[in-house]
């Protein structure tokens, strides 16, 4: 399923293997939360800009079209034309970015919609029902998200909640997949380490869910408000507890520095919605920094975004086009920089593992983590 087949420091090079197909880490994972790239990007384009590893989220299709519908289709790779691997997430998130509409108990969490305001009921056992449903190869275990900073009375006993939910997780799970009717029987499950900034209630939970049968192990519960040293921080607090034969993904993480600064620290999987949300917002990756696309100096820039991309809008348009078309308010502007940005952070991995196979990742770190979060003009 997975083997680690080189190593620089701390760094993994890895060969992941799942029912729709093989991965090559570190990876990045591309964010598709209702099935579909926000910015008119679909499962086709996902192929032509690099991306291996598609993300979709439990909460959000279970309330539309409904993981029933979705089973009914075939399963979330056929509903939406994606092939290749695919993780869903378990809800767990909108624990803790719906904290507003909802209430924990033992049993699970009892969310008010936030389209419709209607009572959803998740906990372990429905989160592995839905992502059975939806037939991903990577289902997550159902967790709270504990917000930074939080009372460490409060997120001891939280995680202690949620190394109880991973056992149920796991027992659904493993009964799910003996199901005739399962739309993927070897669906894996990833087991989340929590325990906010605290780095001693870490590794306690690492230890104790370590000693669990999942398939891979998720570091959660950073980027969400904490300095990005105590970020790195708690990688390496949590990183030397984590089984070295299995995966390790820290979510929602992040920059392209935060991915290279993560890899160094042994993490092999990454997803974040930072580079579509940014695109949307005209911020552009570029491989001297970033640039935003808005500005009035790009007005009669005849260059693409980035000489060095062969993404499909650096391979066709102007940097002045598409600045036309984000002032005129146009669908494409949207569109075209959303695969840029994405097609970006695909190629940092590629460029990542490449330097991985060639034992020269410390130099391309050292070159390029910092550099690449910066604006252009602060590197000039």
């Amino acid at each position: 399923m997975f083997q680690v087949v080189k190593t620089e420091g701390r760094a993994r090079r890895g060969v992941f293997t799942c029912p729709h197909g093989t991965v090559q880490t570190p990876v990045f994972m591309n964010v598709g939360t209702q099935g579909a790239i926000k910015g008119a990007v679909s499962a086709l384009d996902l192929k032509e800009i690099g991306c291996q590893v598609e993300l979709s989220n439990t909460y959000h299709l279970h309330l539309r079209p409904g993981d029933g519908v979705v089973k009914e289709m075939g399963g979330l790779h056929k509903f939406m034309g994606w092939d290749g691997p695919m993780l869903t997430d378990s809800g767990g998130f909108q624990v803790f970015s719906l904290s507003g509409l909802r209430k924990i108990t033992e049993e699970g969490v009892t969310f008010a919609s936030h389209i419709d305001g209607r009572r959803i009921f998740m906990g372990p056992e429905e989160s592995m029902r839905i992502q059975s449903n939806l037939g991903s190869d990577i289902a997550m275990a159902f967790d709270e998200c504990i917000e930074n900073p939080a009372p460490r009375e409060y997120v001891q006993q939280s995680v202690e909640r949620t190394y109880r939910w991973l056992e149920r997780c796991v027992a659904e799970h493993q009964r799910l997949n003996r199901q005739p009717d399962c739309v993927n029987p070897g669906q894996m499950l990833f087991g989340i380490n929590q325990g906010g900034t605290y780095p001693d209630i870490r590794q306690w939970h690492m230890d104790q869910i370590a000693q669990l049968p999942c398939d891979g192990f998720a570091i959660g519960g950073l980027a969400v408000g904490e300095s990005t040293q105590t970020m790195y921080d708690i990688i390496d607090a949590v990183e030397p507890r984590m089984p070295g034969d299995k995966p390790r993904y820290l979510m929602g993480v992040g920059t392209p520095s935060n991915i290279i600064e993560a890899v160094a620290r042994g993490v092999d999987f990454f997803d974040c919605v930072m580079p579509a949300r940014n695109a949307r917002h005209g911020k552009l990756y570029t491989w001297r920094g970033t640039i935003n696309i808005k500005n009035e100096k790009y007005k009669l820039d005849p260059l693409p975004i980035d000489p060095e991309c062969r993404c499909p809008a650096c391979r066709s348009f102007s940097r002045a086009y598409l600045r036309h078309l984000v002032t005129a308010g146009e669908m494409l502007a949207m569109r075209l920089a959303v695969l840029h940005n994405l097609h970006f952070y695909n190629e940092l991995m590629v460029r990542i593992r490449r330097a991985l196979d060639e034992g020269t990742f410390e130099e391309f770190r050292k070159k390029y983590s910092g550099m690449l979060d910066r604006k252009i003009e602060d590197n000039q």
